[in-house]
C-alpha cells in the first residue's frame, strides 16, 4: 500500500512539473530542447524548419501545431522513438535517408518504444512513412503519409510498416504513393481502420499476422486492395475497393477469417481471388464490374459463402475442379445478376438453383485456344444439352438457394469522386506500372 502511494505521489509530482516548452526554429535548438526536457514536457515547435534527425527516449510530446517541419537532411530516420509514452503530433516530417536495410523512415518506433502516439502529422517524401518495428501498443492516427515517387514502385518503402508489434493501431490515415499502404509482417492483435489508400501496389498487405482487424478502409486505384497472406483469424469488414487494377481482395493461405460487408467495384481483373484458403466466412459482400467476380483454386473449397452479390462481372465464378461446391449456407445463397430466376412463393429466394459455370467454361480456362470455337454450333449444342439435362454438368459451384435481391453497400460521394478520377488515370495510362505476381511478390 505504501509503495502504491509513493508511486502515485511521484506521478502527480511529475505531472505538476511538466511544462510547455517553446522551441525556436534555429539550428540545434530542437536537439537541445529534447536533451533538457523533463518527463511529460510538451515541446511546442515554432513555425519553420527544425533540424533532424532526432531521437526521443523519454515521455515527452513534440507538437508542431501544424506549422513546424522537421527535416532529416537525407540521413537515417527523421524521428526515432525509443522510449515509452511519447507523442508526435502536428508536424511536417520529411527528409529521411534512402536505405532499406535500416528502414529509413519519417518516424521509426523501435523495439523499446511503448504506447507511442503519432497523430495529425504530414509525413512526406520519406522512404518509409512510419515504421512500427517491435513497438507494442502504438497508435498511428490521422496522418497524411505520402511516399516517394522517384523510384519504381517495388523499390519504394511502405506508408506504414508493422513488424512484430502487438496491439498496433493504424487509424484514419490518408496514405498515398510509396509501395504498400500498410505492410504487416509477423505480428498480431493489430487494427487497421478507416484509412484511405491511393496509388500503391497493395493497400493492405498481410504476412504471418493473426488475430487482427481490417475495417472501414477505402482502397482506390491501387494494383491490389486487401491481400491476406499466410494469416489466420483476420476480420475484414466493411472495406471498399474502387477501381483497383488486379484484385480487390485476395486470400492466400489465409484461414478462419471473416470477410463481411466489403465492396469491390469496377476495374479489377478479379474482384476476389482465393488461393489455398480454408474455413473462411465470406458473407454480405458485393463484387461488381470485374473481369472475374471470384476465382478460387488450389483446394479452396472449404469456405462458406452466403449473402454475397455478384453483379455484372464478365465471368462470375472461375473454378476448375471436379468437386461439387455448395455456395449457400443454412438455406441462404447469393445474388447473381445473370440468373434469370423467378420467386413464385415470394420468400426472397429464386425458385431454381444456379450454376455459374458449365463444361465449356472449364474447357476455355484450361485450353484458351478453344475460344475460337465459342460461336460454333457444336459448342451451342453442348451448352443447350447441359441446361436441359443437368446430369451432364461437371463438378463446380452450385448455389441451391440463390437470392432475388442483392446486398447494397453505399459509397460516400467524396470517395466516389476520387474513384472516378482514378478510373481516368487507368484509361489514360497515367499509372505507375508495378509488374508483380501477388502470390510471390512481397
Amino acid at each position: 500500500m505504501l509503495l502504491r502511494l509513493l508511486l502515485l505521489v511521484t506521478l502527480i509530482a511529475s505531472a505538476a512539473a511538466a511544462d510547455d516548452v517553446p522551441v525556436p526554429a534555429r539550428g540545434g535548438a530542437l536537439q537541445t530542447a529534447i536533451a533538457g526536457a523533463a518527463p511529460g514536457d510538451v515541446l511546442i515547435l515554432a513555425p519553420g524548419r527544425h533540424d533532424g534527425p532526432v531521437t526521443l527516449a523519454h515521455p515527452i510530446t513534440l507538437d508542431g501545431q501544424g506549422k513546424a517541419t522537421i527535416d532529416g537532411g537525407g540521413q537515417g530516420s527523421v524521428i526515432t522513438v525509443t522510449g515509452d509514452d511519447i507523442t508526435v503530433r502536428g508536424l511536417t516530417v520529411t527528409g529521411s535517408g534512402s536505405d532499406h536495410q535500416t528502414i529509413d523512415s519519417g518516424v521509426q518506433l523501435t523495439k523499446t518504444a511503448r504506447r507511442a502516439v503519432i497523430e495529425g502529422n504530414r509525413i512526406l517524401g520519406n522512404l518509409y512513412g512510419v515504421d512500427i518495428h517491435g513497438a507494442d501498443d502504438s497508435i498511428v492516427r490521422g496522418n497524411t503519409i505520402e511516399g516517394r515517387q522517384d523510384r519504381r514502385m517495388n523499390a519504394r518503402g511502405n506508408g506504414v510498416y508493422v513488424w512484430n508489434a502487438p496491439g498496433a493501431q493504424v487509424v484514419g490515415n490518408d496514405i498515398r504513393f510509396g509501395r504498400d499502404g500498410i505492410f504487416v509482417n509477423t505480428s498480431r492483435r493489430n487494427v487497421f481502420r478507416d484509412n484511405l489508400f491511393r496509388d500503391l501496389r497493395f493497400a493492405v498487405h498481410y504476412m504471418y499476422a493473426n488475430d487482427s482487424e481490417v475495417s472501414g478502409n477505402v482502397s482506390i486505384g491501387n494494383h491490389l486492395g486487401y491481400a491476406l497472406m499466410f494469416s489466420d483469424r483476420v476480420k475484414v469488414l466493411d472495406n471498399l475497393s474502387l477501381n483497383d487494377r488486379d484484385h480487390g481482395v485476395m486470400l492466400n493461405y489465409a484461414n478462419s477469417s471473416d470477410l463481411r460487408g466489403n465492396l469491390v467495384r469496377g476495374g479489377a481483373e478479379k474482384c476476389t481471388f482465393i488461393y489455398n484458403a480454408h474455413r473462411n466466412l465470406i458473407v454480405g459482400n458485393r463484387f461488381e464490374g470485374c473481369d472475374i467476380g471470384i476465382h478460387f483454386t488450389a483446394g479452396s473449397e472449404r469456405n462458406a459463402l452466403t449473402g454475397n452479390a455478384f453483379i455484372g462481372n464478365r465471368t462470375q465464378v472461375k473454378y476448375v475442379g471436379t468437386t461439387d461446391v455448395e455456395w449457400s449456407f443454412e438455406g441462404q445463397g447469393n445474388f447473381w445478376s445473370d440468373h434469370a430466376a423467378f420467386d413464385l412463393d415470394g420468400d426472397g429466394q429464386a425458385d431454381s438453383p444456379f450454376r455459374p459455370n458449365d463444361l465449356m467454361d472449364h474447357i476455355l480456362w484450361s485450353q484458351p485456344a478453344a475460344a475460337l470455337l465459342v460461336g460454333a454450333p457444336a459448342v451451342q449444342l453442348i451448352r443447350w444439352s447441359q441446361s436441359s439435362f443437368p446430369a451432364t454438368l461437371p463438378g463446380g459451384v452450385l448455389d441451391s438457394h440463390p437470392l432475388m435481391t442483392p446486398v447494397r453497400i453505399d459509397v460516400p460521394d467524396d470517395m466516389a469522386d476520387l474513384a472516378r478520377q482514378s478510373a481516368g488515370k487507368w484509361r489514360d495510362g497515367k499509372t505507375d506500372d508495378a509488374k508483380f505476381d501477388p502470390l510471390t511478390a512481397h
